[in-house]
């Protein structure tokens, strides 16, 4: 047999900073690894979560240079919680701005999972000049049956308790265009009421994101967490809202243009917030990419089988630093 896979040992970033991308929005980065290394950009799901420091350990830090930040008004991005000029094409400008102005590469691999697998899929897609690879976890391409079986008439089947729990928290009386009736409550005016939404939310997509759920570890009720929070649940909402501003099948469409973008696709045969119907129908779309469906595993990134292709496929594309040149980047912010 072989020996397990493990992950890498945690890291501390050696550079971070803000980046103002205009609209009024700064963008919080920090670069983990060696400079001069394989470049790469870490993109996190969400909308609105923002990244982590477990997210570091999925990279060899000798043979990579990443640059993980958060998205407009996610983490410590501001403002915080942020509608305004919050679409995808100012996201996919904002990781074009990163790699030209922070990381200072020409080309760099894109790593994406669950909203981050589509915002790399348009990003790639857009700028397939500037893409070295991609690694692709938890698909999810923003068709408007995705978001109905989010929303409408599918998640609900799987789980109807956890269903029924948040449709009590955020809207008892109202059964009909819940997108509608949850947006309300997290623009309401009382800040309680929003924040009883966004709990609710996200205490919903924990529970239904990994086949046996095992929560990371909790900050509480404090007013960090209650941050967080709401911006994952606002920003989502917004998103969804809007038919994550790109066209109804818009990515699947242009799959074409990646074939000749070395890409590798891991996704959970039970994933229920992005079903496998719809990363196989990408792999249909693009069967030069390399696809993995994991058996027994859900949509998180940490479950067991999807963690370790994840890792095989970073150690894949890995490339050590050339000790004859520079480190390359701006390492400043």
């Amino acid at each position: 047999m072989n020996a397990p896979i493990t992950p890498y040992p945690p890291s501390e970033p050696y550079a971070s900073g803000y980046l103002d991308v205009g609209d009024g929005h700064r963008l919080y980065w920090e670069r983990a690894g060696t400079p001069g290394a394989q470049p790469a950009v870490f993109l996190h799901g969400g909308p609105g979560a923002g990244f982590s420091p477990a997210h570091r350990r999925l990279f060899d830090p000798q043979g990579y240079d990443v640059l993980f930040f958060d998205q407009r008004g996610a983490g410590r991005s501001t403002p915080a919680a942020s509608l305004e000029a919050n679409t995808t094409d100012h996201l996919v400008a904002d990781i074009e701005a990163l790699r030209r102005d922070i990381m200072g590469v020409d080309r760099w691999l894109v790593f994406g999972g669950s909203w981050g697998s589509t915002l790399a899929l348009a990003y790639a897609q857009a700028h397939v000049e500037r893409v070295d690879a991609l690694i692709l976890r938890g698909i999810f391409t923003a068709t408007q049956s995705e978001l109905d079986w989010f929303y409408r008439s599918g998640v609900d089947q799987v789980f109807p308790d956890k269903w029924e729990h948040f449709i009590e928290a955020i809207a008892p009386a109202e059964r009909g265009d819940l997108l509608q009736a949850y947006r309300r409550r997290l623009q309401h005016g009382d800040a309680a009421t929003q924040l009883a939404a966004a709990r609710a939310w996200c205490r919903f997509e924990d529970e239904v994101s990994t086949l046996v759920f095992q929560p990371e570890d909790e900050a509480g009720d404090d007013a960090e967490a209650d941050l967080r929070n709401l911006a994952i649940a606002r920003i989502e909402n917004h998103y969804f809202s809007n038919g994550c501003f790109l066209r109804d099948q818009q990515l699947l469409h242009e799959a074409h243009r990646l074939a000749k973008v070395p890409a590798v696709i891991v996704h959970g045969r039970y994933d229920m917030p992005c079903p496998a119907k719809y990363a196989w129908a990408l792999h249909r779309a693009w069967p030069e990419a390399e696809f993995h469906l994991v058996e027994a595993a859900g949509h998180a990134y940490r479950e067991t089988g999807v963690f370790e292709r994840l890792l095989q496929a970073t150690a894949r594309f890995a490339r050590r630093a050339d000790r004859t040149s520079g480190a390359g980047g701006s390492g400043t912010g």
